[in-house]
């Protein structure tokens, strides 16, 4: 406000934050950049470092996307090449998304018009993002891209159930990265782990409304990295798409190797596919009907999955005839199906491993 930003919630503000991000990047030792209490509406915001010294951006009121999308070349709050960030407050990020999701036309063409994200972090290390919530995004809420140890936790991420695209944390070719504490609710993946990514811990989440907990999809472009060491414990997902998820392109591009997941202490609530790996995963229809997989599958852990299933399918794994999923590991899988005029069941195609303390009906081996 010091530097003319307006918090009326009309007003736009993005010269005022500019200004900020300058002098703060600019300042040695710790800078603050404060938003105090009011709504203050902004275009694109484009923070690129390197900076001087340690940046918090501390959010006590909220940030209002223009709905101008001719205003925006890519994304709306892109934190570019930064070390040792901060992004914190009680406050709110939104993204005003409702009134341009009508422009969103990806469900019907494949290379689709990418609206903007909320906030993107490529090439932040030692990162925190903490208590702030981020709402109605015009695609998606958070992409990271070659990101090093960053923490996520206590955040709340919402979008309504039909918006489309509205993916909430999606993240490539990253590493070291924490999602604690956070419940999410979206017309999307709830986290969306991308090729090239490692060390990823989520834990404490709460997912629901949306597409779950995603691996993937995997193998769509050329020279993607493998996917490795992913822990996914203790969170529930409710009336979810999808629950814990892997998915890779069955004509997919690039040869690469999804390894050592665990899903642990997982909670399903009426959730449709709880537990599935799909090598066959073609959206928009664009694959080759009999295209052969170059992703493997390999060394992952179900164990004390509990709860209940709105489809019979409790557990689908539907691997590669060519490439076969091993290492599959099934341990105390106790998911039943809601309805009625059914019985829970286990479609497995391709897949070898191992079974214990699960459902009969759940034992794929």
């Amino acid at each position: 406000m010091k530097l003319g930003g307006k918090g009326d919630g009309k007003t736009d503000s993005t010269k005022a934050v500019d200004e900020a991000w300058k002098a703060a990047c600019a300042g040695t030792g710790k800078q603050t950049i404060v938003f105090p209490k009011g709504d203050f509406v902004t275009g694109p915001l484009n923070f690129t470092g390197p900076c001087n010294g340690d940046i918090v951006i501390q959010l006590d009121g909220n940030l209002l996307g223009s709905t101008d999308l001719a205003l925006f070349k890519v994304n709306w709050m892109e934190i570019k090449r930064v070390d040792n960030l901060e992004i914190s407050g009680k406050g709110k990020i939104d993204g005003q998304g409702a009134a341009v999701w009508s422009k969103n036309t990806c469900a019907k063409k494949y290379d689709c018009k990418i609206l903007p994200n909320i906030l993107v972090l490529d090439f932040v290390n030692n990162g925190l993002v903490s208590g702030i919530s981020l709402v109605n995004p015009k695609f998606f809420h958070m992409n990271m891209f070659k990101c090093k140890n960053i923490t996520i936790k206590d955040l709340t991420i919402t979008a309504p159930e039909d918006s489309p695209n509205t993916d909430d944390i999606h993240m490539g070719d990253s590493s070291k990265i924490s999602i604690i504490d956070t419940v999410i609710g979206t017309g999307d993946d709830c986290i969306s782990i991308g090729p090239g990514t490692e060390g990823v811990n989520i834990s404490s989440v709460t997912c629901g409304p949306g597409y779950g907990i995603s691996v993937g999809s995997l193998g769509r472009y050329k020279d993607e990295k493998d996917v490795t060491d992913v822990t996914v414990k203790n969170c529930v997902l409710k009336k979810s798409t999808n629950g814990v998820r892997i998915k890779s392109y069955e004509d997919a591009a690039s040869v690469l190797t999804a390894s050592k997941f665990t899903y642990e202490n997982i909670k399903m609530e009426d959730v449709a596919n709880p537990i599935i790996i799909d090598t066959k995963y073609c959206p928009n229809k664009i694959c080759t009907a009999n295209g052969n997989s170059k992703v493997t599958i390999k060394d992952i852990t179900f164990k004390n999955i509990t709860g209940t299933s709105s489809t019979p399918e409790a557990v689908s794994l539907f691997c590669s005839d060519k490439l076969p999923c091993t290492g599959v590991t099934l341990n105390d899988i106790n998911v039943e199906y809601a309805g009625k005029n059914n019985k829970t069941m286990a479609v497995c195609k391709n897949a070898k491993g191992t079974a214990t303390g699960c459902l009969k009906e759940l034992s794929c081996f």
